[in-house]
């Protein structure tokens, strides 16, 4: 449960001259998070910061998306199932050079699942009725019914381990974790630097020093990297120029598979998106392949639901959303809309949602749907589209992994309010067997399919640009993250 490179590897390496001397790295990144406290937000763009670098939670995703160790170094699970004890490493401390202990971790799970907790994925500590400190490395989580995602759900960053006695409100801009890297300063609208934790209780990091800068603009984004000023772009937002990048030997160019599911997110309490034949209209009226070739240059792979497609209990839908435009305009006339309607759709910054956001518009218009455009920077799109739920339409890539759960949230911004799912997913979660559980994730597919929640349309591509001597960046990315704990540059 160690990394790949362990501090013996390292020395070999070192001795060996396989590590350069360039101990620092700059890395491009599109979105600014708009804090940097991950327990109390939603955005994707905290985690890219602070995920395994910062902040660490009892167990964490490894890159290629199975669950390993993080805090706690083992646990032990009761026959019944509903008893985790969690035996946490010894000797841990924040950056801030305070122990970290059991009592830290009994009171970041009982903050996150508060009757008051602004934690944005509370819903996965829904399961827990207890949690007790037996000492200082030893942690038991008692739970109101047996959870076969359990460990998953402590390995998301919305689940790390934060200390008691820090100001939570402080930690959005000076956040104290027990990382391989620690916070060293933010400069708003431009970067964050991050410093190697020298008295960290893992392997160290390679790199002594990271900084992350936000480049908005696509053309802005190539014109850095060709010039050297960022020396990695993990997620880069112009796949157009994928092709040039790979033809150039400074550079290797790094395609994999994310969780992020982008769909035309719908206000489902909006009318007329209140009614299900509207919804419905939307899914034939959209071409998947059209909106891949035309904003993503041909990445990305067409869904039929909010699932991944790599995951073995994805369920094939598309027979629910064949892009056919006659059957939408039908559908409209069938609802009461035969000459149409006007609504909103509103864009958040990533060049997926721009792009995707025109190519869209035009073919809903030939199915009589009009559209107001507004482009919205990020923190506008947080507080107008996700917290006050204010639009019809909007396209988003929601990159959590296996969060089909946010449907039985009826009040998650695009308001899907089923009382079946509900009670689905809460049978799903009391189960454990590994086919039943399959099998429960595929009923769930298929019920927010033939309701229609969302649009559905294509699972994220990873596309990365780097230096051609940077090694151990994440090829695929099982959770949104910029993991830098083993990145290192090679002669």
């Amino acid at each position: 449960m160690k990394r790949i490179l362990t501090g013996a590897g390292l020395l070999a390496m070192l001795a060996t001259g396989a590590i350069a001397a360039n101990t620092s790295i700059t890395i491009g990144d599109q979105l600014e998070p708009p804090h940097l406290d991950p327990t109390a937000g939603a955005a994707g763009a905290i985690d890219n910061v602070v995920y395994a670098n910062i902040y660490e939670g009892l167990t964490r995703f490894a890159s290629d998306g199975s669950v390993i160790a993080g805090l706690a170094e083992s646990w032990e699970i009761s026959e019944d199932g509903l008893g985790y004890t969690f035996n946490l490493h010894s000797g841990v401390k924040y950056h801030d050079g305070s122990d970290m202990t059991a009592s830290d971790v009994v009171w970041s799970l009982n903050r996150a699942r508060a009757e008051d907790s602004t934690n944005a994925q509370k819903g996965l500590f829904a399961s827990i009725e207890n949690v007790e400190a037996l000492d200082d490395t030893t942690v038991v989580v008692t739970l109101s019914a047996p959870n076969g995602n359990f460990l998953f759900n402590m390995a998301w960053g919305d689940a790390v381990v934060l200390n008691e006695g820090d100001d939570v409100e402080a930690l959005k801009t000076a956040p104290n974790g027990t990382g391989a890297f620690a916070f060293n300063n933010w400069v708003q609208g431009d970067s964050i630097t991050l410093s190697r934790n020298e008295a960290y209780w893992g392997t160290p990091a390679i790199l002594e020093n990271v900084t992350i800068k936000y480049i908005s603009d696509p053309t802005a984004a190539f014109a850095a990297v060709m010039a050297g000023d960022v020396d990695a772009f993990p997620t880069f937002p112009a796949p157009e120029n994928l092709p040039q990048f790979d033809a150039d030997p400074r550079f290797n160019v790094i395609v994999g598979s994310t969780e992020g599911e982008t769909i035309l997110s719908t206000n489902n309490k909006m009318p007329p998106f209140d009614n299900v034949k509207v919804r419905e209209a939307l899914a034939h009226a959209i071409d998947r392949n059209a909106i891949i070739d035309g904003a993503m240059f041909g990445y990305g792979i067409p869904i039929s639901t909010h699932f991944a497609p790599h995951n073995p209990a994805y369920m094939d839908q598309s027979e629910r959303s064949q892009y056919d435009p006659d059957l939408a305009r039908q559908l409209l006339a069938e609802a009461g809309f035969a000459d149409g309607f006007t609504t909103t759709l509103k864009l958040p910054p990533p060049s997926y949602a721009r792009r995707g956001g025109e190519i869209i518009a035009a073919q809903l218009r030939e199915v009589g749907i009009e559209t107001e455009v507004t482009n919205l920077e990020w923190g506008q799109w947080l507080e107008e589209v996700f917290r006050g739920k204010d639009f019809g339409l909007t396209i988003v890539s929601h990159t959590e992994p296996m969060d089909i759960g946010i449907y039985a949230n009826p009040d998650y911004y695009f308001q899907y309010d089923s009382e079946a799912f509900r009670t689905a997913y809460e049978v799903l979660n009391t189960e454990t067997d590994p086919a039943a559980r399959e099998l429960g994730l595929k009923a769930l597919q298929v019920m927010i399919s033939s309701d229609y929640v969302n649009g559905y349309l294509f699972q994220l591509a990873k596309t990365g640009v780097a230096n051609a001597n940077i090694r151990g960046l994440w090829e695929n990315a099982p959770t949104q993250a910029s993991d830098m704990t083993a990145v290192y540059w090679a002669e």
